[in-house]
């Protein structure tokens, strides 16, 4: 698959957002737009008509669907309301699935419109029943007028149109956002089908109301088939009926993209579906009973101490783009490029950052910020500053007189037995191993544990002092 990496945005630019935490999630609005005119405070997004209608229609309703849908243990919902952001050269809608073990992002680029320039900025809408009826109506020779503004989205066609206002967006959406960047920025592209084997994956996939099992894509002389049980080469899918929205979209499939982990067995998945001037990428965590806000993805890269300083300067250089290039936000920062990477994590953690896996880099989306929500949504983290606060983290038995230890004493972790110690130790894959009850059950499935993150404070300010550590197995692959 070809990856294209969009030039920055030209004026106009977003700055700053009219939003606020209210009674039921997130309050989010268009930002003022600095525009070579000055400052307009009603922007608008876009206004025009879609080259592609079917595909814009479509690939709205089946957002509207993943909203609505509790795939662990099936119960349909009200809830329909993307999250729209404008970058410059394409608009992109994200969602969740209520259950928060789906995730969602329909990327509708510039050749899929017709008139009008895209500019910048984020908002929340609901796709209520109006919407979706005007959309279910779309038919292939109709036109289809989008307009997206400060007063929310407004759909028309010839004979119908709907205006939606903004809504609030669910608060844990923040934390599932941020941890969606971290899981797909991992992962690598497993497998590439073409239209028709993208076709015959699709239409194998169960209904939503099927069970949450593994089945796993195996490759065949004839394309791929989906199996029950694992077989050589074969690519595992948990909760395969997580994509049953996308069958919506199947006259228009042009491909497919596997996403994984090529090192797991099992594990978080992505599909990125190739569409007529648009991609749907579809996220899946590792289990259907799994949310996305629970992951704790990012809290590796929000331990060190200069993170949230970092980011605080790497925000005011953002301006919406749909591909960020850390290597110029780093330079324009005046910090290194692996502060760089800290500070994107900390934006990542707000939502203001989200990872394009068919662009392999991040992109922009406004959403409010809050400096306290890394601590408040990270108790982890906050208990790993706790025990560094102590002196609680020490080198751990037969740690060698030069260089970096390979195992590290945490005393004192476990509230049920505050005398007991925990030992973290460096793995064969350079990642740090907790024999805690948190790190025997998960694992790094779910993050790191307390302690593991303790450890990683510690060596973070080691490497500070001492200069840069010897890079570990992972990092030197």
């Amino acid at each position: 698959m070809t990856m294209q990496h969009a030039p920055a945005p030209p004026a106009p630019r977003a700055f700053g957002a009219p939003t606020g935490l209210g009674p039921d999630g997130l309050l989010l609005g268009l930002a003022p737009a600095l525009t070579a005119q000055g400052i307009d405070r009603s922007p608008r997004f876009f206004s025009g008509f879609a080259t592609e209608p079917l595909v814009l229609a479509r690939g709205l309703l089946a957002l509207a669907d993943i909203t609505a849908t509790r795939y662990f243990q099936y119960v349909p919902t009200t809830m329909r309301d993307p999250v729209l952001t404008a970058n410059g050269d394409r608009l992109r809608a994200e969602c969740f699935s209520a259950c928060n073990s789906v995730y969602a992002r329909l990327d509708l680029l510039g050749a899929g419109f017709d008139g009008g320039d895209i500019a910048h900025g984020t908002t929340n809408v609901d796709l209520g029943q109006q919407s979706r009826a005007v959309l279910s109506g779309v038919r292939r020779a109709e036109l289809l007028h989008l307009d997206v503004g400060s007063g929310g989205a407004v759909l028309a066609t010839p004979s119908a149109q709907a205006a939606e206002r903004p809504v609030n967006m669910p608060d844990r959406w923040v934390r599932a956002f941020g941890n969606v960047a971290e899981l797909h920025a991992r992962m690598a592209p497993l497998a590439t089908l073409n239209a028709q084997e993208a076709r015959a994956f699709v239409s194998a996939v169960p209904p939503a109301t099927a069970s949450g099992r593994t089945a796993w894509l195996a490759p065949t002389a004839s394309g791929v088939r989906i199996a029950s049980r694992p077989t050589t080469g074969a690519i595992a899918v948990p909760g395969l009926h997580r994509l049953s929205a996308a069958k919506r979209l199947l006259p228009h499939l042009r491909g497919a993209t596997v996403y994984g982990s090529p090192h797991a067995e099992t594990g978080a998945v992505a599909v990125v579906l190739e569409l007529p001037h648009a991609r749907l990428t579809l996220g899946l965590t590792a289990e259907a009973s799994r949310g996305h806000s629970g992951e704790g993805a990012l809290l590796a890269a929000l331990a060190g101490d200069d993170v949230v300083a970092d980011a605080e300067v790497v925000s005011a250089l953002l301006a919406f783009e749909p591909v960020l290039d850390a290597d110029r936000l780093a330079h324009a920062a005046g910090i290194t490029r692996a502060r760089a990477d800290g500070a994107i994590a900390v934006l990542a953690a707000s939502g203001r950052v989200g990872w394009d896996l068919a662009d392999d880099a991040h992109f922009h989306r406004e959403l409010p910020d809050d400096p306290a929500r890394i601590e408040r949504d990270g108790p982890r983290l906050a208990a790993a500053r706790a025990l560094v606060a102590a002196g609680r983290v020490a080198p751990g038995p037969g740690a060698e007189r030069s260089g970096e230890p390979r195992s590290w004493v945490v005393r004192g972790g476990e509230p049920a037995a505050p005398a007991s110690d925990s030992l973290v130790r460096v793995g064969d894959d350079g990642q740090l191993v907790c024999g805690c009850a948190w790190g025997l059950r998960h694992g790094a499935g779910r993050g790191p544990c307390k302690h593991a993150l303790a450890v990683e404070i510690v060596r973070a300010r080691a490497s500070q002092h001492t200069g840069p550590r010897t890079p570990t197995p992972k990092e030197q692959a």
